[in-house]
């Protein structure tokens, strides 16, 4: 045996114990055969349709976070104008990017205009058509787009902070729709996704206000108790029936200041506690940062007997009377469940949604399906390479073995990238292996098929040898490599299952060029180093 053939079986050597250690090895060699099949399938994870679980599709309000850069945007002019002393009349949004200035003192649009080119680069400003004191703010295409994008990426961000803190394995969260404004969300395991589902949901946006009076029994009493005219950046908010003394469960609403003093943002931590005045009941202990600590230190040190409204999701949950300065921390009440607190906590953990979002579609794999999708792939699988393993065997005689070897070596290969990798191995991708099969057979059928073209023509056995793979190498690359080309835009713009076909297909491919060239050939050698000059090679 050469030296370079030596070399070459200690590579291959070198390659198969590398997958079998990576496909059954946790975190030591198994000793036993059932250590063996539990190891593999802790290393293999299998998608939803085979695990089994729950199928989310979301639709993200992308619109909607436009619209809240939008109010934002009126808050922060109206505090603007009103510093510099800029008289109007009134600020409202017209649509979801534009913004109207009503009655604007004509000898200060210069100062509207100056505001807006150093405060607010995103916005344009220009008279209004038919007012003539009337200008219109419209953001930019530029702006929207960026907004859109990032309300995506904060959305699917926090889906998966709160996903991982439901304690669920290997879940697939990412962007999907042809906008790109829709998210699938994949809960292998999960046959019951209820909670999943509510705390994705759930929105989170903690604020504290300061409540300028209420509570009122309607709407429409608080309104009336200012005369019909809310004060300048207020809001009437409803409470939550519990955050007062009074009748638990009835209709109550507030007065609170628009701007909030705190918000979720400012949040360090939040835990779940059973409320001490309310034996049964939860409560919810948050923690704020530094920055938000020496903020609201002084603002309730000056409001000592003032009430504090604490809102979540626009609702307001307690609206307590500060006793003394608070500094860091504080507490959510409103008869919580221990469960219903736990929720809570994790979501204001995790960070508010920066937009609503809806269920476009929901569907549930159970686990029977799942294992019969697994056991009919196997059995697919085992009968196709036993079919072609009988097919070389016959037609190319001793070389089919070659073939065979390769084949096997092809799978091993496949199934420790796949564990190497963590990649997720799903139904369709159990229809990649096949077609890898598939491929690898075609691969050897070309190469054997010129060797036995060229010991027709009279080559000696190493020259046969040579020349069929040297003359079939162009085409097996060619026909592998425009098949990885289509599987890369399968999984740049399939959705889960169609990227588990694209995945197991690419490996496949890769590990087929490995096997049926370099593989193939060295056993050819070998084989070809042991006969004699005029033994007749069995093809």
């Amino acid at each position: 045996m050469n030296q370079n053939l030596k070399w070459k079986g200690l590579f291959i050597l070198v390659i198969v114990l590398g997958c079998l250690w990576g496909l059954f090895a946790r975190p030591s060699f198994p000793t036993s055969w059932q250590a063996v099949k539990d190891n593999f399938q802790h290393r293999i994870h299998l998608g939803l349709d085979l695990q089994g679980g729950s199928h989310l599709v979301l639709q993200v309000e992308v619109d909607q976070a436009v619209r809240f850069e939008c109010d934002r945007t009126i808050d922060d002019l109206t505090r603007e104008l009103h510093k510099r002393g800029v008289q109007f009349g009134d600020i409202q949004r017209v649509s979801d990017t534009q913004i109207l200035v009503k009655n604007l003192n004509p000898t200060q649009s210069g100062t509207l205009s100056n505001i807006v080119q150093s405060q607010f680069a995103d916005w344009q400003v220009a008279q209004a058509a038919g007012q003539a004191n009337g200008f219109l703010l419209t953001l930019n295409s530029a702006a929207v787009a960026q907004i859109k994008t990032q309300t995506m990426q904060q959305a699917i961000e926090t889906i998966r902070r709160r996903i991982d803190q439901l304690g669920l394995t290997e879940p697939t969260i990412a962007p999907t729709g042809s906008q790109n404004d829709q998210i699938l969300v994949e809960l292998p395991g999960e046959g019951d996704p209820t909670q999943a589902k509510a705390v994705i949901q759930a929105g989170g946006q903690l604020e504290l206000r300061k409540v300028i009076d209420g509570p009122y029994p309607s709407e429409a009493e608080a309104l009336a108790q200012h005369g019909g005219v809310l004060p300048a950046d207020s809001e009437i908010l409803p409470g939550s029936g519990s955050s007062s003394s009074q009748q638990p469960g009835a209709a109550e609403y507030y007065v609170l200041t628009r701007i909030p003093i705190v918000t979720g943002r400012d949040l360090r931590s939040a835990q779940p506690q059973p409320n001490p005045d309310m034996p049964g009941q939860w409560q919810v202990q948050f923690n704020l940062s530094r920055d938000a600590a020496q903020r609201f230190g002084p603002f309730t040190a000056r409001n000592i007997g003032q009430r504090l409204a604490i809102v979540l999701d626009h609702r307001v949950q307690s609206a307590p009377v500060i006793q003394g300065q608070i500094s860091d921390q504080g507490q959510i009440t409103g008869g919580f469940t221990q469960q219903a607190a736990k929720d809570l906590a994790m979501v204001l953990n995790a960070g508010a949604l920066p937009a609503s979002v809806r269920y476009l579609e929901e569907s549930t794999v159970g686990p029977s399906l799942g294992a019969d999708s697994i056991r009919e792939g196997v059995r697919a699988s085992i009968i196709s390479l036993l079919a072609v393993m009988v097919f070389l065997l016959i037609y190319y005689r001793l070389s089919g073995v070659n073939a065979v070897l390769a084949l096997f070596l092809n799978l091993v290969i496949l199934l420790a990238a796949l564990a190497y990798f963590k990649a997720v191995l799903t139904l369709p991708g159990i229809a990649g292996v096949i077609l890898t099969i598939g491929m690898g057979v075609d691969s050897n059928v070309l190469v054997f098929e010129r060797i036995r073209e060229e010991i027709r023509a009279g080559k000696a056995n190493a020259s046969a040898v040579d020349l069929g793979f040297e003359r079939a190498f162009l085409t097996i690359i060619d026909t592998h490599v425009t098949t990885v080309v289509s599987a890369i835009f399968l999984f740049e713009f399939g959705s889960g299952p169609v990227k588990g076909f694209a995945v197991t297909l690419v490996i496949g491919l890769i590990a087929n060029i490995f096997t049926s060239i370099y593989v193939s050939r060295a056993i050819f050698d070998w084989h070809l180093g042991r006969m004699t000059r005029q033994a007749e090679l069995s093809i």
